[in-house]
């Protein structure tokens, strides 16, 4: 049914939903985030399914953006900037808003965008040798559409310990971010899962998509106006020579010019 992704829902209506890329460290292309939003609105409309875990195949949970993807933002024009930056920040707001618990299950390293997927979960769980960073700034641009999920699962003074300087960091400081609930050994990942998974099938439904969107509601606001907001700050930062020099050195496999050259 997906190209990047896949569905597999068990009898008690658990359905785990798995970033299927692990070619390319699941990295999110245009296709996946089309995929994934429109499987957060067939999941939530769907009234037999009662969780959602998100996880990711391979050894990797989500590298962040496809940097081919990336690559082709260089070279579009403005508006399609503009397009596609909204279709990744409407795909989080999809899954943000799903009308049913997400359970992140991060068996791997998370990088950019796979902070921001980690964030739109109601709890996340990581292995513990895992890596973590918002890796952004490296390459000239910056955590834009992800933002609001991030600072919302963190807070703020938590959130710029690391939003800006692309440091790399593990499964227990994540923990300490509160961006990870959890770190287990990846062994017990999946049982540990589990455990958040089955008080979930003693709660009525509705009430439990009615108190996810009265926590939403009480939470930082997370609206059109955000999220436009951001699409913005993306694409303006997509148009400068900075973005133009990082992904060009990513590719380029070289020191972009910011960095240290001995």
């Amino acid at each position: 049914m997906y190209d990047t992704i896949t569905i597999t829902t068990d009898a008690r209506g658990v359905a785990t939903l798995t970033l299927n890329r692990a070619d390319k460290h699941n990295a999110m292309s245009a296709q996946m985030l089309a995929d994934l939003t429109d499987a957060a609105a067939k999941l939530g409309a769907d009234e037999a399914v009662r969780v959602v875990v998100l996880t990711g195949a391979g050894k990797s949970f989500c590298a962040g953006g496809d940097l081919g993807w990336m690559q082709e933002q260089m070279a579009a024009d403005p508006e399609t900037r503009a397009l596609e930056a909204a279709k990744l920040a409407h795909m989080l707001q999809a899954l943000n808003t799903m009308p049913k618990p997400l359970i992140g299950a991060v068996q791997g390293n998370a990088f950019g965008g796979g902070v921001g997927m980690a964030s739109v979960c109601d709890i996340a769980l990581g292995a513990d040798h895992i890596r973590m960073g918002l890796t952004e700034t490296r390459l000239g641009i910056i955590p834009a559409t992800i933002g609001p999920y991030v600072i919302a699962r963190m807070g703020e003074g938590r959130a710029r310990r690391v939003f800006m300087n692309a440091r790399l960091f593990g499964a227990e400081e994540a923990v300490s971010l509160g961006l990870l609930a959890r770190a287990v050994p990846a062994d017990d990942l999946a049982d540990a899962v589990e455990a958040e998974v089955v008080p979930y099938l003693s709660c009525a439904p509705g009430a439990v998509a009615a108190a996810k969107k009265l926590a939403r509601d009480l939470g930082p606001r997370i609206d059109m106006d955000t999220i436009d907001m951001t699409i913005q700050a993306l694409k303006s930062r997509w148009e400068t020579e900075e973005a133009a020099e990082g992904i060009g050195a990513f590719f380029d496999k070289r020191k972009a010019a910011w960095m240290p050259q001995a």
